[in-house]
């Protein structure tokens, strides 16, 4: 499996393009909680796959990520929006610069797993503190919302065993609601599909991704919610 912490740090133009080939999420997020007008917070925001396509209709937009490379292209976008009421900010989960009751929306991508899997030593403790640091800066009647894989190169949900423990937390110790989506990837031809999904999901992947000519990827996700 490739380190997805180096790929942050040193290949985030290579990532921003395989996210690229996937859905759209503002009207998943929608669904859970209408976003017009709202003071939103993003959590591992990366290059802005969330954070660019809520920004046009909330009322503001903080993009907080562990790594200034993706950050800066998430910058770029939100620039690139021509709107002014957005920042990016590099920062830890656990550890929010945010002020308490600062925001409407909370909502995470495809992030706080790399804290709250079960290959990481005290997962649980840093579940704890990501929920904790979530509820201080939500407004009451707040929401969050966070997206996680349940598998890729499958067309059911099948989550991986290292990250089953923090699922069933997230509904049996905190209360969230759930559900699933799919979120393929539609690439543009099959070296494009072969070559990216090597890339960030490894060989294995991209053998089975070549060997079923898979221009598109089937993936899929699960959302996890909450409403104070």
């Amino acid at each position: 499996m490739p380190d997805h912490s180096n790929i942050y740090l040193e290949k985030a133009q290579q990532y921003e393009l395989l996210i690229s080939k996937q859905p759209g999420l503002a009207h998943v997020i929608g669904e859970i909680k209408k976003f017009d007008g709202l003071d939103v917070v993003d959590l591992g925001a990366g290059t802005g796959r969330l954070a660019a396509t809520l920004a046009p209709r909330a009322k503001s937009i903080v993009a907080l990520d562990a790594s200034r490379a993706m950050l800066d292209i998430a910058a770029r976008k939100l620039a690139q929006t021509g709107l002014t009421s957005w920042r990016t900010e590099a920062a830890d989960h656990r550890k929010l610069p945010l002020e308490r009751h600062s925001a409407d929306l909370v909502v995470s991508g495809w992030s706080l797993c790399y804290l709250t899997n079960t290959n990481v030593p005290e997962w649980e403790r840093n579940l704890n503190e990501i929920i904790g640091e979530i509820k201080r800066v939500l407004r009451p009647g707040g929401t969050v919302v966070i997206l996680e894989t349940l598998g890729t190169g499958t067309d059911a949900p099948d989550a991986p065993d290292f990250l089953r423990g923090y699922y069933s937390a997230l509904t049996n110790v905190y209360g969230f609601s759930h559900k699933w989506i799919r979120t393929d990837y539609e690439f543009e031809h099959i070296g494009q599909a072969v070559e990216l999904a090597e890339f960030f999901f490894g060989a294995e992947l991209a053998e089975r991704v070549k060997a079923n000519h898979w221009v598109r990827l089937p993936e899929c996700a699960g959302i996890w919610w909450l409403h104070l």
